[in-house]
């Protein structure tokens, strides 16, 4: 029983889903590399590849961290399943590196209701997301998670307000600086910024569509369901849970005022909606209908292909 195997974390689940991972992210750059075969592209796509894989240990160190989930791997089989389902996120190396730096940065603001380091912890999700934004542009969108944590965890005091604002500035004089030292000019607006497109043409084509409306509907069932977790959490848990929700939605945001409707902006969609899916795997009801929904998503992106 595949619930039974991902029901605990254990290394042999990692193991399993980081191969899962990895034979998608070949198959999706295998042409890349062979065309291009040389030693730039593939330590370039070595890199990327090690930080795909990096956000499978971010998101559980979140997770449990932060008492989101029980102590299973839905969360990471889930994030890895709806990752691989639409290889333009495997080939988009920008939406990869941006999303570990917005998972380092949720790692930090989720964690403010420890109330320590309170100040350092808003300073590094805010330096985080700055990263985040110059390989995506809209991931800047995610400040708005920063300012809602300052609000549900630390609004009583008034500089915490201000600590954005200066993370801001500092990685603008770092990137700036970079920029004059190597290539001698300035780093501008238009540089940094990515026009958005409306052009959802491409949702059409089966490969893609099929997946996201298999991905959606999951979302809907969940989220209906971690509706009914939120209204039981204690008053201390109660805004992580909030802010869980308010990921999903601002990535939503980030989708729809993304450059390119390929399916790659989807994957900032897919973090919080692991944690939201994971709660509801790990739910004691419906067992003989998990079973089959898991292996129906782990089958979705074998098959989709093959026949579409």
């Amino acid at each position: 029983m595949l619930t039974s195997f991902f029901g605990k974390s254990k290394p042999i689940n990692f193991i399993a889903v980081v191969l899962f991972m990895a034979v998608f992210y070949i198959l999706a750059n295998f042409q890349v590399i062979i065309s291009s075969f040389s030693f730039p592209i593939i330590s370039a796509k070595a890199g990327v590849f090690i930080c795909y894989i990096l956000s499978v240990p971010v998101l559980d160190f979140i997770a449990k961290k932060n008492d989101l989930t029980k102590r299973s791997a839905y969360k990471i089989v889930v994030f890895a399943i709806f990752s691989v389902s639409f290889l333009a996120i495997l080939r988009n190396d920008a939406v990869l590196v941006s999303n570990l730096c917005v998972l380092l940065a949720l790692r930090r603001i989720i964690s403010l209701k420890s109330q320590k380091d309170v100040q350092k912890k808003i300073f590094d999700a805010t330096f985080w997301i700055c990263i985040a934004s110059l390989f995506y542009f809209w991931s800047v969108l995610f400040l708005i998670v920063i300012y809602s944590g300052i609000l549900l965890h630390t609004s009583h005091y008034f500089k915490n307000w201000l600590i954005p604002p200066v993370a801001i500035l500092a990685v603008s004089a770092l990137v700036t600086g970079f920029n004059i030292i190597f290539y001698d000019q300035f780093y501008t607006f238009s540089t940094w910024f990515q026009e958005s497109s409306f052009n959802f043409e491409l949702y059409q084509d089966p490969q893609l569509l099929i997946p996201l409306s298999i991905i959606l509907a999951v979302a809907v069932w969940t989220v209906f369901f971690y509706f009914g977790i939120l209204q039981k959490a204690n008053i201390n848990s109660r805004p992580t849970y909030i802010l869980v929700l308010l990921t999903l939605l601002v990535a939503v945001g980030v989708a729809l005022f993304s450059p390119v409707k390929n399916g790659s902006e989807l994957l900032f969609f897919f973090v919080p909606l692991a944690i939201i899916a994971s709660n509801y795997f790990e739910s004691k009801t419906e067992r003989t209908f998990k079973e089959i929904l898991l292996i129906g998503l782990i089958l979705m992106p074998i098959l989709i292909p093959v026949f579409f």
